[in-house]
């Protein structure tokens, strides 16, 4: 069952920085692309990136780009999200989540996430 465990959220000042990880569970993440998510309570989940299956492209959402940067290591099993210039606006639950290709239908179910608090 293709399932991830995110970690690296916690509180952060805006302008800060976090650098998010996803490791894979019980399946081997070279073979899926790599989208991170977010969700804040009362709204729906939305895509902030996501990464091909041979990490040749990329794409993010209009709101993260130019600050955020994800990346893979297959090596490790691993996914990231290098989080700067935080804004009030990222705070959110973030979620990992495999499917063939970017904006492919979403294969497994979902981790716990990682909280992300920017906030002075």
């Amino acid at each position: 069952q293709l399932q991830f465990v995110e970690s690296g959220g916690g509180l952060v000042q805006p302008g800060g920085s976090l650098t998010l990880s996803c490791a894979a569970s019980g399946f081997t993440l070279e073979y899926y692309a790599i989208g991170w998510f977010r969700q804040v309570p009362g709204k729906e989940r939305e895509g902030v990136s996501c990464i091909s299956e041979g990490g040749g492209s990329t794409n993010y959402a209009d709101s993260v780009k130019g600050r955020f940067t994800i990346s893979r290591d297959n090596a490790k099993n691993t996914a990231g999200l290098r989080m700067n210039s935080l804004k009030p606006e990222d705070t959110a639950i973030y979620y990992c989540a495999a499917s063939i290709t970017c904006g492919g239908n979403l294969l497994g179910s979902w981790g716990q996430g990682t909280q992300v608090t920017v906030s002075s």
